[in-house]
């Protein structure tokens, strides 16, 4: 493992819950650039590799869901959606819906960096 790793590796195992969340909005930004540059560069099989990785992550955000709240239904609804886009995208092979997900993913990174700001005041 190199240094960039263990730091991402410890980065990780001392994360609070909510700082893993905004971690995994984050990643779906970086996984649907990723596929985003492979399809522009016309490697399908990176691209496919990437988008893949960002169908993993919301698949950890709808298992990692706590379903004690009221918004808890609106998020898996709104989980679903992004994972039935990305399969979309990834078969169709369309930038323009990895946007649309890639904007989802900003949203909740800055709405969940903003509720994590406010929890601690």
């Amino acid at each position: 493992m190199n240094a960039q790793q263990t730091y991402q590796q410890n980065s990780v195992n001392t994360a609070t819950p909510a700082e893993l969340t905004l971690m995994l909005y984050k990643g779906g930004v970086r996984f649907i650039n990723a596929a985003k540059r492979a399809l522009e560069e016309g490697n399908v099989q990176d691209s496919h590799k990437y988008n893949v990785k960002a169908q993993e992550i919301v698949s950890e955000l709808i298992i990692t869901l706590n379903t004690e709240y009221a918004i808890s239904n609106n998020l898996l609804s709104m989980y679903d959606y992004m994972r039935i886009r990305l399969i979309e995208a990834n078969v169709k092979k369309d930038v323009v819906i990895l946007d649309e997900i890639k904007g989802y993913f900003e949203e909740f990174a800055i709405t969940w960096a903003e509720a994590m700001k406010s929890v601690k005041k």
